[in-house]
């Protein structure tokens, strides 16, 4: 069972409508026990980080998205689900996150001359191969829709990066954890082709 977590906020039918696409059943889900149980959990998010915390937590989904990550089962993050696996996130203060991957989330610099958010299709730049991007060229364009970043600690994390002003890390990888910064929903052909290869982990 493939869960999308249900936290009151991101795109969530989008997602499942894209592991859809590609033959693949998905719930969307805020019970506990389901989410523990699931074979495969997914993250979504759009919107700001404290929010998004503050909601899991009322919900009472912190914890079983811990023990879910825990227990080695495959996990995806999208946009802000990467950014939530993070220590600390500097959107509107400083504000706690899973800290399943050391590092902290920053916003882009709003003197680069660029717009911010920054919104479209860019290129993806592979660092290492893992098993959720098998058959993607690098270089490949992804859609992305964000105002914050991840900085990862240690590079050894590291899986993927695009440039918008700044080159910055749009891909991690921490064993059973898997997480990017585009919307793979939303990147058609090549987006798609991600959701497969998750959902075959």
């Amino acid at each position: 069972m493939l869960i999308v977590v249900d936290y009151g906020m991101g795109n969530l039918r989008s997602v499942q409508k894209g592991f859809e696409k590609v033959g693949v059943s998905a719930r969307i889900s805020r019970d506990a026990d389901e989410i523990r149980k699931a074979d495969r959990l997914v993250l979504p998010g759009v919107g700001a980080f404290p929010e998004c915390m503050k909601n899991l937590s009322n919900l009472d989904l912190v914890e079983p998205i811990q023990e879910f990550i825990q227990s080695e089962k495959p996990f995806l993050g999208i946009c802000l689900g990467l950014q939530l696996l993070f220590d600390e996130s500097e959107e509107f203060g400083i504000h706690e996150g899973f800290k399943v991957v050391p590092g902290t989330v920053k916003a882009f610099d709003r003197n680069m001359g660029l717009k911010i958010p920054h919104m479209g299709w860019n290129q993806v730049f592979f660092r290492k191969e893992v098993p959720i991007f098998k058959g993607i060229s690098d270089g490949s364009y992804l859609y992305f829709v964000h105002s914050y970043y991840v900085v990862p600690q240690n590079d050894s994390h590291i899986v993927a990066e695009s440039e918008y002003g700044i080159t910055f890390t749009c891909a991690v990888a921490a064993d059973n954890v898997f997480a990017v910064q585009f919307h793979p929903e939303k990147s058609q052909e090549t987006g798609l082709k991600i959701l497969t290869n998750f959902a075959r982990l």
